[in-house]
């Protein structure tokens, strides 16, 4: 009887003790999320010392976590169809992109005695699915787009085309759509969580599947007889940003890297009411283990000390400037170490939210020209 009553006692001294139910918030974090934050030590970020070293370290690794495989198909492109624009020829071009995909992509070339720089470029996300490579290049072959990429270019490049104003600037161009996007059009904004939970199953990612096939469409670019392999650069804003700087660390083709709006520390973006926790548009730059190992200008900082600008609008809400700054300090860090800080030009933009306006696309492509040419 008295131990039953020692039990009993025990078990309601445990029942008045029990601690609250350790849930999930209203943007879906776990209630622990700050203790989850804690075990993010980044154990193989740049900490000092010879920054080679570091980078023939961690590189192998952060390949590892973010590649799912080394594609080797031969790219066999063909031509579709050109138009004439003056300065530059137009063309759509059909290539093998990884061993499974063959995929359209647009590829802009001047006029005149090359071999030319060339221009990789990255598209954004933006919710945005009917274009991809159009976002950056004017299409002639479907007006539907060309409407969808118009109302595009004035809403985020003060009514430019990007891509059209770097092969102007006589630079080989290159854009192709990530899986999802333009002729690879997927199901819509909530079909993302599906597509990328079934690329997990597949023993893949989505966000590796793209940065396969970024690193794939730089050897590709590199390998055109009009481009000159040695001056070959990704440029790429919000989504494509990431995408930039991102190819810039797993290739070794890319030799200078223009990243506009995407960057940031990856514990100042975990916060309530971030852009980065909403899911779906989040899996196409969610590589599962890599934050276990380094933080996002770690793996940016792995292109180093190879030129890299970076800049961030002071109003952009996507991406709070004490991250920002905290990210392009810890870059400085890693370009300094190589003794090339020179190389790393980043800029937090007054009066700029998540844009990619006329004047910063003028100063982002007199650099990249100053560092190509």
């Amino acid at each position: 009887m008295k131990r039953l009553s020692t039990i009993t006692l025990a078990l309601a001294a445990l029942h008045t003790a029990q601690a609250d139910p350790q849930g999930v918030t209203e943007d879906n974090l776990p209630l622990f999320h700050q203790a989850l934050k804690e075990r993010m030590t980044f154990p193989l970020a740049y900490e000092g010392g010879d920054p080679s070293t570091w980078r023939e370290r961690v590189l192998p690794e952060v390949r590892a976590s973010i590649l799912p495989y080394t594609a080797s198909r031969p790219f066999d492109a063909k031509l579709i169809d050109e138009v004439d624009r003056g300065s530059f020829v137009a063309r759509r071009i059909a290539f093998n992109v990884t061993d499974e995909s063959r995929i359209t992509a647009l590829l802009l070339v001047p006029k005149g005695e090359g071999p030319f720089p060339a221009a990789l470029m990255l598209h954004d996300h933006g919710s945005r699915f009917d274009i991809g490579k159009e976002k950056w290049i004017a299409p002639w072959y479907d007006e539907q787009r060309l409407s969808s990429a118009t109302e595009w270019a004035a809403r985020f490049f003060s009514g430019r085309f990007p891509g059209e104003e770097l092969a102007e600037r006589g630079y080989v161009v290159l854009a192709a759509d990530a899986l999802g996007w333009g002729d690879r059009e997927g199901n819509g904004y909530e079909a993302q969580q599906a597509l990328a939970a079934n690329l997990f199953n597949l023993g893949s990612s989505l966000a590796g599947l793209i940065a396969l096939e970024d690193v794939r469409a730089a050897a590709f670019l590199t390998e055109l007889p009009d481009t000159d392999p040695n001056r070959v650069a990704a440029v790429g804003f919000s989504m494509g940003a990431f995408r930039a700087w991102q190819v810039a660390a797993l290739s070794p083709h890319i030799s200078a890297t223009v990243a506009n709006a995407w960057m940031a520390q990856a514990k100042g973006l975990m916060v309530p009411g971030n852009n980065q926790l909403r899911g779906q548009s989040a899996f196409n730059m969610l590589h599962p283990s890599l934050l276990q190992l380094l933080d996002f200008p770690d793996v940016a900082a792995l292109a180093a000390p190879a030129p890299m600008l970076v800049y961030a609008g002071e109003e952009d809400t996507l991406f709070p400037p004490s991250a920002v700054e905290g990210a392009m300090a810890r870059m400085h860090d890693v370009w300094r170490a190589h003794g090339a800080e020179e190389h790393l030009t980043t800029r937090l933009w007054e009066d700029k939210g998540h844009v990619f306006t006329a004047d910063m696309q003028d100063a982002a492509f007199e650099w990249l020209d100053a560092q190509l040419r």
